[in-house]
């Protein structure tokens, strides 16, 4: 038998019990009260577990985590300090300093274990001794610090706390300028604002008190959005982000998609794709046609990478997306109007925490069950609130259209690409001109004459309203010079037309336009599917030319084959789409 165990066989045997293992705790922070103790205890506790709080021999209240081991205590300590969870400075203790325990309330972490050795029977007494009750502790009267005593605090801070504190100042719009660790000016200035709307005395340097104050409503917040860090190893992407707002839905590539909890209308996505610098910048036309990316909202495009902001009533949007190591990736977020303010600083720490590992999603990700021509990637396309069609009547890119077509639109797009704006209206027409230079490869050429009965002629339109992406020609043939009431400006054709074709040329066989297709209803009757009706081109010439735009006559007699007549047609004729 060796020794050591003989004397452990000893020391039962003689009543003495064992001590209890060491314990290891990590110690955060010290407190110069027990009210602030409390707070920043009920902070850390919102977040982490094992949180306890102690009296200290020198009369200030320490806050722990633990009890560990030695060695869990270490990594412990590794763990959160990297990740910047506790301060720098925290540090490993035993229990030796640690007096009666304050948090959590109850609580007795550093009482000494349970001895398994033997009591010795009390010896009988006539009468019980009755022990006095211990005396609640006296919590001390907070005494607020002076502007000096304050500043001598202050002093004690270290670089990265003042930075924690300039952040929480700049989540609650105090503070706008750089996060330096710095108390210039500036930074002053800031708390003196919070500290006036808070209720305090606005002297620009903050006390013990109002730090803490000021920091545990900054966690508290960040709690409430559930900020943590996200690890998606199929896109290749780690990111801090609010996970207490949003949840995973689906992959689709090349997005992850998150959607809200609770109705609480927050969205969020990631982007992951192979790509270069041209990858990029296709994504950042293709992303400014999705319904999450409103139209109003700066844009901006670099060399490797991009932002783009979008709001209305309805949502804001904040994207960012850049080229790395073969890679493009990024992220959006979509929120309600009214978390705009929090969201900016979400924003920030989405950005400054993205971190691009190797590899990325893959197209074999994507629910097929969501794809659709309105859909990209599962999401919805931006669609106009109305489309027809309309052609060129000159060489600079007007173009003529149907007045309804762009009654009461946000904004105009010609082929769905160019920005347009409405320079004139009347007798049903309206007249478009392009934001930018267009060189149509053909416009129209208008008949001087009104044609034959019963010859024959085509409407040149978007039938489907866009969903093809070129005009189609519907033949049909002239049934009257005039319309059905004896409208002389009319005529009247026999043609299987769709509404997308409203606002179309109607051409003759050798090309020259004799019309415009136009809606035109009787009231009370239920027509022939097959009538329809035309605004003669005489009418449309001098509606060009009261608004300054030189009409060309057509001098040709030839006919045109079926397929020569086709790309006259459509060479001229415009998709004229209506955005909200």
């Amino acid at each position: 038998m060796s020794r050591s165990v003989f004397a452990a066989l000893f020391l039962t045997a003689s009543g003495v019990a064992f001590s209890a293992a060491a314990q290891s705790w990590v110690q955060v922070e010290a407190l110069p009260n027990l009210r602030t103790a409390e707070e920043r205890a009920r902070a850390y506790s919102s977040a982490l577990k094992d949180v306890n709080g102690f009296r200290l021999g020198s009369g200030w209240y320490a806050l722990t985590l633990g009890p560990y081991d030695d060695e869990e205590a270490q990594d412990k300590l590794r763990e959160l300090r990297g990740a910047g969870i506790i301060p720098n400075d925290s540090y490993i203790s035993d229990s030796a300093p640690y007096r009666q325990q304050f948090w959590p309330i109850g609580g007795n972490a550093t009482a000494p274990a349970p001895s398994t050795a033997p009591e010795a029977a009390p010896e009988a007494t006539e009468q019980a001794t009755v022990e006095p009750p211990t005396p609640e502790p006296v919590e001390p009267e907070i005494v607020e610090e002076t502007p000096r005593q304050a500043r001598a605090s202050e002093g004690l801070m270290s670089r990265d706390q003042k930075k924690e504190l300039q952040v929480a100042m700049q989540w609650f719009g105090f503070y706008k300028s750089t996060i330096d660790g710095s108390f210039g000016a500036g930074t002053r200035n800031s708390m003196a604002q919070w500290q006036e709307a808070n209720g305090f005395r606005a002297t620009g340097i903050l006390t013990t008190t109002q730090r803490t104050t000021l920091m545990d409503s900054y966690n508290g917040a960040l709690a409430a959005l559930g900020l943590g860090v996200v690890s998606e190893e199929k896109a290749g992407i780690d990111i801090t982000m609010p996970i207490g707002l949003v949840e995973f839905e689906k992959y689709e590539y090349p997005f992850v998609q998150y959607g809200e909890k609770n109705g609480n209308g927050m969205h969020a996505m990631l982007i992951s794709q192979p790509g270069d610098a041209d990858t990029l910048f296709g994504l950042y036309e293709i992303m400014q046609t999705l319904e999450i990316v409103p139209l109003e909202g700066e844009r901006s495009k670099g060399r490797s990478s991009f932002t783009l902001t979008g709001q209305n009533d309805k949502i804001h949007s904040y994207t960012y997306a850049r080229t790395e190591g073969g890679y493009v990736k990024g992220f959006t977020l979509v929120y309600p109007p009214a978390k705009a303010a929090e969201m900016e600083r979400v924003i920030e720490i989405m950005q400054d925490s993205m971190v691009i590992k190797e590899g990325t999603l893959t197209p074999d990700l994507s629910d097929e069950a969501t794809q659709g021509v309105d859909l990209l990637s599962g999401l919805d396309v931006r669609q106009p609130t109305l489309s027809r069609s309309g052609f060129y009547v000159d060489g600079r890119g007007r173009v003529l259209t149907t007045a309804e077509a762009v009654k009461a639109c946000g904004r105009v797009t010609l082929d769905g690409t160019y920005e347009a704006k409405v320079t004139a209206t009347g007798n049903g027409l309206a007249l478009l001109e392009p934001d930018t230079s267009l060189v149509p490869l053909n416009y129209a050429r208008f008949s001087t004459s009104l044609g034959r009965l019963r010859a024959p002629l085509a409407v040149a339109g978007y039938s489907y309203e866009g969903a093809l992406d070129a005009p189609t020609l519907t033949y049909g043939s002239l049934q009257d010079i005039k319309g059905l009431g004896g409208e002389e400006e009319l005529a009247r054709l026999d043609l299987a037309s769709l509404p997308g074709d409203v606002g179309g040329p109607i051409i003759n066989e050798t090309g020259a336009v004799t019309g415009m297709l136009v809606e035109h209803g009787i009231d009370g009757k239920a027509l022939p599917s097959s009538v329809r009706f035309a605004l003669k081109a005489g009418e449309l010439a001098t509606f060009l030319s009261e608004n300054g735009v030189v009409v060309d006559a057509s001098d040709s007699t030839s006919q045109l084959d079926a397929e020569d007549l086709a790309v006259f047609g459509t060479d001229m004729t415009v998709l004229v789409s209506c955005w909200e």
